[in-house]
């Protein structure tokens, strides 16, 4: 007889210590701690919350906020790190899967970072590390895009888990490609929107885009957005009151965990921080796929096809170079290199 997991998720909606990478961790690690103490055995982080969204694009011209990209460059995390070993010892001492968004540093160049989400298992192993597609409007300031290599779902015992960022959500190939791959369980953050026009709820944005992926897939969604705390408002918004209106918006967060109904499971948070929770229950999936299963019957792959390209993209590739030991020193001049400019990805 088949059993289908069935347990307590958390969707923590706060907001980071704005550009303190250490201090942001350790209070995701104390958050951690928290929902694993209320049963949940996945804890979902917002969109970047290690340390924290740069808002300046959309309240600063790009001039007056490139020395704002530095500090963030400065601020950001390398992948693998030791803020994310920190992250990895908490999911193994409290039993629980970790996703969680930050800043990562790229390796091979001072003027790269991404917007990453990491996946970590139980056992306090990174099974992920996924890269953002696309930046969002102004983040194109900001953010280099990443490539399919990381758009993958993970195998756990929570079932198979996959992950988006904020817009991505939008993206109905993106998240068709984890659909298709068997996504059991999805994890979107984000960050609250108060930068956003006017006549934009960025609270029902996020819970019409939740519903839908997990209506259409049916599956469970987990969403998890930050707040805006009063720290960070002083910080970037300084004496400009138009700016501390701005930031200051309502219904600009949402978190949730809706089901394969599209509903949610239990009453949403909005703005307010907190942690919500509730019981993902993989069972109820299967008669509502009887009806739609758009990576199954309900669907014509001689008609439709998505192709995945999941090689992962670099800035140099290096071929046909000799090994250290083969390759002619000069006195005086460091060992020629070898291999590839970048590292294949440690966490495969």
């Amino acid at each position: 007889m088949l059993e289908l997991p069935r347990f307590t998720a958390a969707a923590v909606q706060h907001s980071p210590v704005y550009l303190d990478p250490a201090a942001t961790v350790a209070k995701a690690v104390g958050l951690i701690e928290e929902a694993a103490g209320h049963g949940a055995s996945l804890v979902a982080f917002p969109e970047v919350f290690v340390p924290g969204y740069p808002y300046w694009n959309w309240t600063m011209n790009p001039v007056q906020g490139s020395p704002w990209f530095e500090k963030l460059y400065r601020a950001a995390i390398e992948v693998p790190g030791p803020e994310v070993s920190e992250l990895c010892t908490a999911a193994r001492r409290h039993g629980t899967t970790v996703v969680i968004g930050v800043n990562e540093r790229g390796r091979h160049s001072l003027g790269v970072i991404y917007n990453t989400v990491l996946t970590i298992s139980s056992t306090g192993q990174l099974l992920g590390v996924h890269r953002k597609l696309v930046p969002t409007w102004a983040e194109k300031l900001t953010w280099t895009g990443g490539d399919g290599s990381s758009l993958r779902v993970h195998d756990t015992e929570l079932g198979r888990i996959g992950v988006l960022a904020c817009g991505e959500n939008t993206n109905t190939l993106a998240r068709f490609a984890l659909l298709a791959q068997g996504e059991q369980v999805h994890v979107a953050s984000y960050i609250a929107l108060p930068v956003a026009p006017e006549d934009y709820d960025m609270a029902d944005a996020i819970a019409i885009r939740t519903a839908a992926h997990a209506f259409e897939g049916k599956l469970f969604s987990v969403v998890a957005t930050s707040t805006i705390s009063e720290e960070m408002i002083d910080t970037i918004a300084g004496s400009d009151s138009a700016v501390r209106d701005m930031l200051g918006r309502k219904r600009s967060a949402l978190s949730a965990i809706f089901g394969p109904d599209g509903r949610p499971v239990t009453e949403p948070l909005i703005d307010t921080e907190g942690i919500v929770y509730g019981e993902i229950d993989l069972a109820r999936c299967i008669q509502a796929k009887q009806m739609h299963d758009i990576i199954g019957h309900y669907n014509r792959f001689d008609v439709f096809q998505l192709h995945l390209n999941a090689t992962p993209q670099q800035p140099l590739v290096i071929t046909g170079r000799p090994s250290e030991a083969d390759a002619p020193q000069v006195p005086g001049a460091p060992p020629v290199p070898s291999g590839p400019a970048l590292p294949p990805a440690e966490w495969e």
